[in-house]
């Protein structure tokens, strides 16, 4: 018969009991006392107990076995498990799996996207948390108290919802380093049922009609006209917004030379344009308006900066392919996965709506476009 458990809010009551635990269970990291408390009544700290059912002297007491330490910054999404322990008496009870899903659950409640925790190098508590699906970030050496390396790990906690759409955004990923808007739009095709026998292909084809020419370095990505004029091709219905009239992105290169071809291949995609009576929008796209939009059955291609995500400031496209009160979830076509991604987390990737913000637009003129697509 399972032993009968709470999980309660720690107090000062429970300072005894969490040390003893501590320094029986984490000797390599010990905390101490006056840390203990602070946890305890920090307003940025979760400090929780297991408490199990004992018998003692004939009476049913409850006794402090195991305790979770919880750690939030304001202004992220990131949470962080600073130390869980449970008494060695009580181990293998599976009550560190329920303390593990206990802060999680908090985590999600504040709508952290990942939850972290630096661990020792066993493989017992390695292979814990990987149980519990966590993956390995990168390793810290002489981190403890004993100088015992750690390896971070992390979780992630939210995922897009695919019951509340009748259909999925399909994932693609860009086969090139500036393929991104092609790739986008590949995804938009299928999902309109629109989609490409050889998408390898019709990748660079795109590119090659939607092309600024230049930019940056190396080769040139695809413009907002561009692009939504190799929509238009495809059968897609199209509206452009763009936070700026005329050719854009042309302080992304230095020489006048290069600004005059940019300018004048998207003089004749805007031309183009207007010869098919698409709607260009010469103003802000806000988060309102693409609820609205993505509410209505379309989807979105958004140019953003990627310093948000890797401090590197290139221009990228993203596919956006749903969002709530919280987040904006994008199929992002990039193929550098991060450590603690697979391709299917980067499909309906959940950015907070405040790094969305800061990231919806590019260069020092602040370029934010969007190309709001329908069938």
């Amino acid at each position: 018969m399972a032993r009968p458990f709470r999980i309660v809010s720690a107090t000062d009551a429970h300072l005894a009991a969490m040390l003893e635990i501590n320094r029986e269970a984490a000797a390599y990291d010990l905390i101490s006392r006056r840390s203990f408390k602070r946890f305890v009544h920090h307003e940025q700290a979760v400090c929780d107990v297991l408490e199990a059912e004992v018998s003692v002297a004939g009476r049913l007491e409850w006794k402090t076995v195991g305790y979770a330490i919880l750690l939030f910054r304001k202004g992220t999404k990131l949470a962080r498990l600073y130390s869980l322990a449970i008494a060695p008496g009580y181990q293998q009870l599976g009550w560190g799996g329920v303390l593990l899903r206990h802060v999680e659950a908090l985590a999600q409640e504040e709508h952290s996207l990942y939850l972290r925790v630096d661990v020792p190098n066993f493989n017992h508590t390695i292979e814990f948390f990987k149980h519990h699906g966590y993956v390995k970030l990168g390793l810290k050496t002489a981190y403890f108290d004993d100088l015992g390396d750690a390896f971070t790990l992390q979780k992630q906690l939210h995922f897009f919802n695919i019951q509340q759409v009748p259909r999925v955004v399909p994932y693609l990923t860009q086969t090139t380093d500036f393929t991104c808007g092609p790739a986008s739009l590949l995804m938009a095709l299928a999902y309109f049922g629109k989609p490409v026998e050889a998408p390898e292909f019709e990748e660079l084809e795109i590119w090659r009609e939607a092309t600024t020419i230049f930019m940056t370095s190396g080769h040139g990505g695809c413009g907002p006209h561009g692009l939504a004029r190799a929509a238009l091709r495809r059968g897609l219905k199209v509206e452009l917004w763009v936070s700026q009239s005329g050719p854009v992105m042309l302080d992304s290169v230095r020489t006048h030379e290069k600004r005059e071809v940019m300018a004048r291949i998207q003089e004749a995609d805007m031309a183009a344009l207007r010869a098919q009576k698409v709607k260009v929008r010469v103003g802000d796209y806000h988060l309102e308006r693409l609820r609205i939009d993505l509410s209505t059955g379309k989807l979105v291609i958004a140019l953003i900066s990627t310093f948000q995500f890797d401090q590197m400031k290139a221009p990228h496209w993203v596919l956006i392919a749903a969002a709530d009160d919280e987040f904006v979830y994008i199929n992002d076509p990039d193929d550098d996965l991060l450590p603690w991604q697979s391709e299917t987390e980067r499909q309906y990737l959940p950015v907070p709506n405040s790094t969305f913000i800061k990231a919806f637009g590019y260069g020092t003129a602040r370029l934010r476009t969007a190309l709001v697509l329908s069938a």
